[in-house]
């Protein structure tokens, strides 16, 4: 190794274990500084919780009832962590973090093909895009997250990867750093990951994963012309690979549950996306604040590559483009689920793998690629003031989430919030500097604050806020209780009924005023009053316990 070289080695190694060290840190640090929350967490865990005890791979089941809203990819993923015997936080949100992980992986090794490498260590998008994506909203939430989301983007991430690999060895997209050695044999590797991929996606959501990828493949294929190189995709490799990842389950699961297909196949899928059956009806543009919310920190860089877009249409340069197949690939998700009658928030994670992509090559092209860290165009810098005046509207309006919290739950996180938020101002105001003077390193100062806000909330924040949103606190409080078949719930939220059935092991009971024994009732205020109503509550009660009253209900009169 010559002289010049070893120190862009030693470079090059120091930035790999950084970026490396950032996106573990993001991705699965602290998984269980908070409980399962929501509807869908304890709910999902449940499931996998019991497949695991149970021994039974092929039927999801909640409350001992067959469960068919989702396939099995999660239950299987999750469940493997309980037959270790890990946390319950762990064992239900380690199956996303990996996911998580492999999507950076991924649309990282897309970067480092089709863009090649910089002389800078981050200016390459093979470290930028898994970067940004890992410390993007959307992917520290949901790398967090007990559900089937992220199995299902990242899933859906591979199986667009390696159609971008058969692509460009037919000549369809331009590429930096393929090798033609081999090609059969590298192709037909591909396919098969493509098939496997897409089979796993169907796995882990249904099939809504075939149509969001013929949906991209077809319109990047109708805007170029190149369908003979699209249909190359539908391969015996792909087909057989497919079937035999995918169909077996599907198969025993309705040789086992006959209905199982009816209720999958129409109600949770045709009617969800048909009929706002399920109740999450939302406007048309819902996704699109979604989406600029999931990107933040980075919302403001998705310029750069919007330029890089026009620039390549000018020029008429965009027919055998990678940046035109990515933005194909981010934006029918989105176009696709605006259409839905039902819309969640995690139905366009699907579209923030590419994006990061984008993001990532436009930030090498109009700011990372230049010679020296402190020579940037001056039309790029505002890029970089940008993000630093991002950071300081995020800290500010921390201030209103404080706000927001329970009374009770204001001293220690509020608190952590409020000095966490100065230390974001501050490095908000040095990144525009930065920026301003044409530093790139401003984004480097960007990753970093990103880590410590994480590291902060994982370690400080969401532990003081987890009695007040986790029933694990509750369930943790009530599992040896004297009388666990007197303990029964009154008009709670579905979260918290969900939450205490997974933290106790069991179906927790509604209470109901005609059962004449004494009971403890865990309630709300609202339903305090209606059981004020029996005459059954003697004196008054202190303010909710940790966001639930724990109301102790008198013997009936004789």
């Amino acid at each position: 190794m010559s002289g010049q070289s070893r120190p862009r080695h030693r470079a090059n190694l120091v930035a790999d274990v950084a970026a490396g060290l950032i996106v573990v840190l993001c991705l699965f640090s602290h998984l269980g500084a908070i409980g399962l929350v929501g509807p869908d967490e304890p709910r999902y865990g449940w499931i996998a919780r019991a497949m695991a005890s149970s021994g039974d791979w092929v039927t999801p089941r909640l409350y001992g009832q067959p469960w068919f809203e989702k396939p099995v990819l999660y239950y299987w993923a999750a469940a493997l962590g309980f037959l270790i015997h890990l946390p319950a936080e762990w064992a239900s949100r380690l199956p996303s973090a990996f996911a998580a992980l492999a999507a950076a992986i991924a649309i990282g090794w897309l970067g480092w093909k089709f863009y090649g490498a910089e002389s800078w260590p981050f200016a390459s998008p093979f470290l930028m895009a898994p970067l940004i994506f890992s410390t993007s909203i959307a992917a520290i939430g949901f790398a967090r997250a007990a559900g089937p989301d992220m199995l299902f983007s990242s899933a859906l991430t591979v199986t667009m990867a390696s159609s971008a690999v058969v692509l460009s060895r037919r000549g369809a997209l331009r590429s930096e750093n393929d090798k033609q050695a081999n090609t059969n044999r590298a192709e037909h590797f591909a396919l098969a990951i493509f098939g496997a991929s897409l089979a796993l996606a169907v796995l882990a959501k249904g099939p809504a994963s075939i149509l969001l990828t013929t949906g991209t493949l077809g319109t990047w294929a109708l805007a170029i012309s190149r369908w003979r190189d699209a249909f190359r995709l539908v391969h015996p490799i792909v087909i057989a690979v497919f079937c035999v990842v995918a169909l077996p389950w599907y198969v025993l699961c309705e040789l086992r549950n006959p209905d199982f297909l009816r209720i999958f196949i129409f109600q949770h899928n045709f009617e969800r996306y048909l009929t706002p059956i399920f109740q999450h009806r939302q406007p048309l543009w819902y996704f699109v604040p979604i989406l600029i919310l999931g990107l933040l920190p980075w919302t403001v860089c998705l310029w750069p590559a919007l330029k890089e877009g026009l620039q390549l249409w000018q020029q008429k340069s965009w027919s055998d483009s990678p940046g035109f197949f990515f933005g194909c690939w981010a934006v029918f998700p989105l176009l696709f689920f605006s259409f839905s009658q039902s819309k969640l928030p995690g139905y366009i994670l699907p579209a923030i793998p590419p994006l990061a992509l984008l993001v990532a090559v436009g930030l090498q092209r109009r700011i990372l690629a230049q010679k020296s860290p402190v020579s940037l165009d001056p039309r790029a810098r505002w890029i970089l003031v940008a993000v630093g005046i991002t950071w300081i509207a995020l800290a500010l309006s921390a201030a209103h989430w404080v706000n927001r919290l329970p009374t009770a739950a204001r001293d220690v996180p509020g608190k952590m919030i409020s000095h966490i938020s100065i230390i974001v101002i501050a490095g908000g105001i040095i990144i525009a500097v930065l920026g301003f003077l044409g530093n790139r390193r401003a984004l480097l100062l960007s990753f970093f604050l990103i880590a410590l806000c994480v590291e902060v909330a994982g370690a400080r924040i969401l532990p003081a806020l987890d009695p007040f949103i986790s029933a694990r606190f509750h369930g943790d409080l009530l599992r040896n209780h004297r009388h666990p078949d007197r303990v029964f719930t009154f008009q709670l939220t579905r979260s918290w009924q969900y939450g205490l059935n997974f933290y106790l092991g069991r179906e927790v009971a509604e209470w109901s005023p005609a059962d004449p024994e004494a009971a403890l009732v865990l309630t709300t205020p609202q339903g305090l009053e209606e059981i004020r109503k029996t005459g059954r509550v003697q004196g008054a009660l202190d303010e909710p316990y940790e966001g639930i009253l724990y109301v102790p209900v008198l013997p009936a009169a004789r």
